[in-house]
């Protein structure tokens, strides 16, 4: 019910009754569920994966019908940028961001903010929850480290830095000299990593260097992991720096920066100037990288500018993903080192002899050995995205005969990035949305909570078929036996 204020604050009346009604909608079934739905059972893993995929799928309905009802857009419009805003990628269902009410476009902003450390993370750091019931929550949305023993602790400190990266977003913002109203709204999506805009031209609508730095700090700070924060804020820098997932991010942002830099030089996509070349590819890289999706480079320049290597290395970057224990998206920093040191292990037991013990140590937030669990467990997890990102593409492709443009932009959807290349509209086939609304929450989720619940399901299935069969000989034989 928070945008009812910014309506009254906006004049923009029309909008109380959608918020209104939507959130009395939401405590009357919320009330209904904890009558009637006792606690049977512990909460074990497999049952918090399961409250996971369908919360998430529930809270998207929920941030949904605002829209809908307001008649701002078509359910499924409706639906698409409920999930994108929650799921922080920041593809849009608006023709027209510009054109957006406050009150629409706070929501929007919001969403993002809210589902930044997850719908779940918020919900343990904002509640109490009963004993043993707090550790497979936590899991079941792909977090495993904590700052603490306690997860009720780690939450609420994560909360708080959250917080506090917030405040002093919103400062920064309006000393760079943006609105107060889009200094909140643009705080909310960069720190979450979400993307979502106030103007069609994203935050390039200001033209400010001052504001991009400022949008990139925040971009860099939410989709670092919390943990490696707390490790900053108790003095240990040195421990940052040697971190695996730092030296991921590190490697990857420099490299990257400097070959578009060279790239768009070259073609003169910004003119002639290094700082201005240099400042366009370090905000996409960074946008690209922290899986945020703000945009100062936009179709036009992607197509003729970075020419096919530039957005395949964007595509690249947007696979790779964030932190850990972070707002962002995609494969991971963390995933991708490991699977760099899995290789090295490999290589290494080629070319010593067969008896030789090979192994690979590397630092995240500790000392770590790779085991042949952790290589297994990080290169299955590598390979099913890849086989999603595949599938999914092959499907976008039937509607639009573009393969990079659909590769960049299901590798976007994914990642939970929202860079766009101008394929996804208001106006793209209802099927090419319903895919993009799946990989948003399939990315979210980092891909196990949904498997373990379509493999669930699929082998309920799968049993009833057999009992029927079974009993469908019982009844054949008596039939044989008159």
């Amino acid at each position: 019910m928070l945008p009812i204020f910014v309506a009254f604050i906006y004049k923009e009346y029309e909008f109380v009754f959608p918020f209104f009604i939507v959130g009395v909608s939401t405590i009357f079934v919320s009330l209904i569920l904890i009558h009637f739905c006792k606690r049977k059972s512990e909460m074990t893993l497999k049952l918090s994966m399961y409250l996971a995929v369908f919360l998430w799928l529930y809270f998207a309905l929920i941030a949904a019908f605002p829209y809908f009802i307001s008649g701002e857009l078509s359910f499924l419009n409706a639906y698409f940028e409920a999930m994108s805003g929650l799921t922080t990628t920041g593809y849009s269902m608006f023709p027209d961001t510009g054109a957006i009410p406050y009150t629409i476009n706070f929501w929007r902003g919001f969403t993002q903010w809210f589902g930044g450390l997850g719908i779940i993370f918020m919900v343990l750091s904002l509640m109490q929850v009963a004993g043993n019931d707090v550790t497979p929550l936590y899991q079941a949305e792909g977090r495993n480290e904590r700052i603490f023993p306690s997860i009720r602790h780690t939450t609420k400190l994560m909360l708080v830095f959250y917080l506090c990266f917030t405040a002093v977003g919103i400062i920064c913002f309006i000393i760079a000299g943006m609105p107060v109203f889009d200094s909140v709204f643009y705080t909310f999506t960069a720190l979450s990593g979400g993307g979502f805009a106030t103007s069609n031209n994203s935050i390039f609508q200001y033209d400010s260097f001052r504001i991009e730095v400022v949008a990139m700090v925040l971009m860099i700070l939410g989709a670092t992991n919390f943990n490696l924060h707390f490790m900053v804020f108790k003095g240990h820098i040195k421990e940052y720096f040697k971190d695996i997932e730092t030296k991921v991010f590190l490697t990857v942002l420099i490299v990257s920066t400097l070959f578009l830099t060279i790239l768009l030089l070259n073609n003169h996509v910004y003119g002639a100037s290094i700082f201005e070349n240099f400042r366009f590819a370090l905000f996409q890289v960074v946008s690209a990288i922290t899986t945020t999706g703000l945009q100062t480079s936009f179709p036009a320049q992607l197509h003729q500018g970075y020419y096919a290597i530039g957005t395949l290395v964007l595509t690249i970057i947007m696979i790779i993903g964030a932190g850990t224990g972070s707002t962002g998206g995609g494969i991971k920093w963390y995933r991708i080192g490991v699977m760099v040191k899995s290789i090295k292990i490999q290589i290494l037991h080629l070319l010593k002899p067969s008896k030789a013990i090979v192994h690979a140590k590397y630092y995240h937030l500790k000392k770590h050995v790779i085991t042949d669990k952790i290589m297994k467990n990080t290169l299955m997890f590598i390979l099913i995205y890849l086989i999603v990102f595949v599938l999914s593409t092959m499907i976008v492709l039937i509607y639009y005969n573009d393969f990079s443009g659909v590769l960049f932009e299901i590798a976007s959807a994914m990642g939970n990035v929202g860079l766009s290349d101008g394929l996804m509209t208001y106006q793209s086939p209802s099927i090419t949305k319903i895919v993009y609304i799946i990989d948003f929450w399939i990315g979210r989720l980092e891909i196990w909570p949904v498997l373990i619940v379509i493999y669930s399901i699929l082998r309920k299935f799968k049993k009833v078929g057999r009992t029927v069969e079974k009993e469908e000989k019982v009844e054949i034989k008596k039939l044989e036996n008159k």
